[in-house]
């Protein structure tokens, strides 16, 4: 019976052991970083070593990560980086997926790549033929040392078209640039979804009006939208109709619409929101 009893303490230590783990910070935390560019979501999953009064890139022995070696681009199991539609990475065409990136340091340009089968951390096994993006890029030197290897989603272009993905470590950053193309896909959503609510033509109007893909059919859906029920009174929507009408070159037509806006924005009761001014403006610039 003791031996039983001894047996049954043993095994419950034992289980014990096996689960319970100090937990202690990472010498190479986790990062993430994502951002919707366009349509597409864009998101990067890293390790995040550091400096550590480390000589982090060069050629010797005395640094870390060596000029003209293959680099995971990061610690522990490296750098993931996808893309939930198809984009251009600098110039290159990528199907939506996961890669993993991978890179060759180098004192005045870095090669980066993107790799359809990730390695992990095992450099060694990199196989160039997996490589759905190769590319050089031109690194520079931060204002202030990076402490903590850094990713970000930068430079988002005021179209939502392009934008850059940014390493920084060290003394040493460099961008990747990416391109998106969402316009199929809005036309996909337009010609689909304006049958069925009508509040979708005023998206679909702002969307070709902003565009400039086709601004007859943004002012066909725009009277649309108005032609329904009370939407006339929508000031907002008939100050946009007015900035259609203008673009077009319709002068008059335009500055009719922008006094309409106008008058129905100063009779309602809970503000103009500002379309007051917007339509003064308006008129002013096609007098």
């Amino acid at each position: 019976m003791k031996r039983i009893t001894n047996l049954i303490a043993l095994s419950l230590l034992v289980a014990f052991g096996a689960t319970a783990q100090i937990a202690t910070p990472q010498p190479s935390p986790a990062g993430s970083v994502s951002s919707t560019v366009g349509l597409t979501e864009v998101s990067i999953d890293y390790f995040r070593p550091g400096v550590k009064g480390r000589k982090i890139f060069g050629s010797g022995d005395q640094y870390l990560e060596q000029y003209g070696e293959v680099w995971r681009t990061g610690a522990n199991a490296g750098t993931m980086v996808s893309f939930s539609t198809d984009v251009k990475v600098a110039g290159q065409d990528v199907k939506a997926g996961e890669y993993q990136m991978v890179s060759i340091p180098g004192e005045s340009e870095w090669q980066v790549m993107l790799i359809s089968e990730p390695i992990g951390g095992n450099e060694g096994a990199y196989d160039e033929s997996k490589a759905v993006v190769k590319t050089t890029v031109k690194p520079s030197a931060p204002k202030n040392t990076v402490e903590r290897m850094t990713f970000q989603i930068a430079d988002i272009s005021e179209d939502n078209t392009s934008a850059n993905i940014q390493f920084a470590w060290e003394n040493v950053m460099w961008n990747l640039p990416i391109e998106v193309n969402f316009h199929e896909a809005v036309m996909k959503d337009i010609s689909a979804k304006t049958q069925v609510n009508p509040q979708n033509y005023v998206a679909a109007a702002n969307y070709y009006f902003s565009s400039g893909e086709n601004l007859e059919q943004a002012l066909k859906w725009m009277n649309m939208y108005l032609s329904i029920g009370e939407n006339a009174n929508q000031f907002w929507h008939v100050h946009t109709k007015a900035q259609i009408l203008a673009k077009m070159g319709k002068k008059k037509e335009a500055i009719a619409a922008a006094q309409d806006s106008m008058a129905k924005a100063k009779a309602f009761e809970q503000g103009d929101f500002g379309y007051i001014k917007r339509n003064e403006d308006l008129i002013a610039s096609l007098k």
